[in-house]
C-alpha cells in the first residue's frame, strides 16, 4: 500500500504494540499462570486470553513483516511503545525481552533509519502481571531502554504547523505505577519522574498559540496528570489528537467509556489495581481527544489489528487506519 506524500503535506505512519518475541522469549510457557495459586484465577486467565485477548501473544512476528511490506514510504514513522513480550515482567532489564525489542527496534530502524521515532511503552521498564503480581518496575530496564535501545523518553519534532510530541506515560503516570516498584527504587523513579515532567512541560510551554499538537503517549493512564500540571493544561485545547495505545483493541478501548469513573479494586492484585486506578481517572482522558492505535494484531476475538498512516498539511491531520490480515497462528 503506497502512502503518497500531497504537495504541501507529510505522511506519518503509526505503529504500536508490536510486542515481538525472539526465539528466547518463545520458549517460555505458561509464564502468566506461573505463580498463582488460585484455580479460579487461573481459569479467568485463561479464557481471557483464549478466546479475548491472544491465545498465543508468542505467534504474531509475521505482522511486523507484513508491515514492512506494505506500509510504504513515509516521511517519518512513529513506534508508540511494547516492542517486546515482556514475559518476565521486569522490561528490557530481562535478557530475553531486551533481545526481542532489539530485534524489533533492529527492523524499523534498518527500513526507516532516522525517520523512526520510538516511544517508551509500559512493558519497557516492566509492569506486575495481571494477576500473578510477579515482576515490576526496574530502573536497570531505563537504563537499556534509553542507553541500548536508544529510546528517548521525551521528544518534539515540528511538521508544519503541528508539533508531535512523545511522552513516556508510565513516568507521568507513575501515581498508579508506584506500586510496582521495588522499595529500594522508589526515590530514584519520583526522581525521573520530576525530571521527565519538567522536559515535557517545556515543549508544551514553546508550543505557538497558532500551533497544533499531536501527541504520542502509550498508556492512556497519563493524559488526567498531563491535564493537572498548570503548564500543560493551558495548551490542552491545542491537541488535534492523542495516539494512545496500550489497550490493543477497540474491544477493550469502547469498554473504557463505561467503566471510567470506576473505584479501584484492590482484591486481585497489583496489575488489576493499576488497570482499575487508570479507569477511575479516565473521564479525563477526552479533553485530549484519544485516538487508539491498535496492537499489530488486535484482538483474539475481532483480529482487528493494525497500523496507522497520518497526512499533515496546513488545513490538518486526516488519519486513515489499516487492517493487518491474520494468518494461522505459528511460532
Amino acid at each position: 500500500m503506497k502512502h503518497s506524500s500531497a504537495a504541501g503535506s507529510q505522511t506519518v505512519l503509526i505503529l504500536s504494540d508490536v510486542h515481538y518475541a525472539c526465539a528466547a522469549e518463545r520458549a517460555r510457557t505458561n509464564y502468566e499462570v506461573a505463580g498463582i495459586n488460585r484455580p479460579l484465577v487461573k481459569l479467568m486467565l485463561r479464557f481471557w486470553r483464549r478466546y479475548l485477548w491472544l491465545a498465543d501473544p508468542f505467534a504474531h512476528n509475521y505482522l511486523l513483516d507484513r508491515f514492512l511490506e506494505k506500509c510504504g514510504a513515509a516521511d517519518l514513522v512513529v513506534a508508540n511503545g511494547d516492542y517486546s513480550c515482556d514475559s518476565a515482567f521486569i522490561g528490557v532489564s530481562d535478557a530475553p525481552s531486551r533481545e526481542s525489542a532489539m530485534e524489533c527496534l533492529g527492523k524499523l530502524r534498518a527500513r526507516f533509519g532516522e525517520k523512526l521515532r520510538a516511544v517508551m511503552g509500559d512493558h519497557e521498564l516492566g509492569k506486575s502481571s495481571l494477576a500473578g503480581n510477579a515482576g515490576g518496575l526496574r530502573l536497570e530496564s531505563f537504563r537499556v531502554a534509553t542507553e541500548q535501545l536508544k529510546i528517548e523518553p521525551a521528544w518534539e519534532q515540528r511538521v508544519g504547523r503541528h508539533v508531535l510530541i512523545g511522552v513516556t506515560s508510565t513516568l507521568i503516570a507513575f501515581d498508579v505505577y508506584q506500586r510496582d516498584a521495588l522499595p529500594e527504587e522508589l526515590a530514584q523513579w519520583k526522581r525521573l519522574r520530576d525530571e521527565h515532567f519538567e522536559k515535557v512541560r517545556e515543549m508544551f510551554a514553546k508550543v505557538d498559540a497558532g500551533d497544533r499538537i499531536i501527541l504520542f503517549c502509550h498508556d492512556p493512564t497519563a493524559l488526567p496528570f498531563l491535564a493537572a500540571d498548570r503548564v500543560i493544561e493551558k495548551k490542552v485545547s491545542q491537541i488535534e489528537r492523542t495516539i494512545i495505545g496500550h489497550l490493543h483493541t477497540d474491544l477493550v478501548f469502547w469498554n473504557t467509556r463505561w467503566l471510567a469513573g470506576c473505584p479501584p479494586i484492590r482484591l486481585f492484585g497489583k496489575g488489576v489495581f493499576r488497570i482499575s486506578c487508570g479507569l477511575n481517572r479516565a473521564r479525563g482522558w477526552r479533553p485530549f481527544r484519544p485516538l487508539l492505535c491498535p496492537s499489530l494484531a488486535g484482538s483474539q476475538l475481532l483480529k482487528d489489528g493494525g497500523y496507522y498512516s497520518l497526512r499533515i498539511s496546513d488545513a490538518g491531520a486526516d488519519f486513515t487506519r489499516h487492517r493487518l490480515k491474520w494468518e494461522k497462528q505459528t511460532r
